[in-house]
């Protein structure tokens, strides 16, 4: 079995002229929903797994509320796409990889990369909540791959 987690960045201030999309921070009110977050997923995951996160600082502060190691990679930013993202994090073709993985990033990709994974045909992409984490699992069942959903997590349920 594979795990891969997408865990979408918490709220982020405004851009302000001049500044870059990638140097947004998160507001007081994403820091705390970011830190509610990882307190479950760290209750909840193994004690090895592997924790991505893109360039942007809203993704990088959601992320370093998780006590893991973390790594950062430019596939991820938030004008990846969903074929970008998967072949980063080691989920080529769709098919998982050893260890658990945590993805913290952006949408559109992020619902892109759920939508495929599922075998959601749709034309726009599922629209995740900021701060949430949608946990999936790949499975064989009879000779098939079949990816299922374990849970799906916001702040406001925890």
């Amino acid at each position: 079995m594979s795990d891969i987690i997408f865990w979408r960045h918490a709220e982020a201030n405004e851009a302000v002229e001049g500044q870059s999309d990638l140097e947004r921070k998160l507001t007081v009110k994403g820091q705390r929903n970011a830190e509610r977050v990882a307190h479950w997923l760290d209750r909840n995951l193994p004690s090895q797994c592997r924790v991505y996160m893109s360039e942007a600082k809203r993704s990088q502060q959601t992320a370093r509320t998780l006590p893991r190691k973390t790594k950062l990679l430019a596939a991820i930013n938030p004008d990846a796409t969903a074929s970008d993202v998967l072949e980063a994090v080691g989920w080529k073709d769709g098919r998982g990889a050893d260890e658990l993985v945590v993805v913290v990033g952006h949408q559109p990709w992020m619902g892109e990369c759920i939508s495929q994974l599922l075998g959601i045909q749709s034309a726009a992409p599922l629209s995740i909540k900021k701060s949430a984490a949608w946990w999936l699992q790949q499975r064989t069942r009879e000779e098939r791959v079949e990816t299922i959903l374990r849970a799906v997590i916001t702040p406001e349920f925890l």
